[in-house]
């Protein structure tokens, strides 16, 4: 079984570790109402994904 040979300085575990940090979401826009949306992903706000209406939502329901 493999072992480290010698211990890995802060520095090195540091500079390692830096491209674990979290990057921020892209945020698209919704074609139908403007609303911010993350891509790919139909919109919470009016249901529509791609110009056609996919989801049926809560405020939609209440009507």
């Amino acid at each position: 079984m493999g072992l480290p040979s010698q211990k890995r300085t802060k520095s090195s575990a540091r500079r390692r570790a830096s491209h674990f940090a979290l990057k921020k979401p892209s945020v698209a826009v919704c074609k139908n109402c403007e609303a911010s949306i993350l891509p790919h992903r139909a919109c919470p706000k009016c249901g529509y994904f791609k110009g056609e209406k996919k989801v049926v939502t809560k405020s939609q329901i209440k009507k």
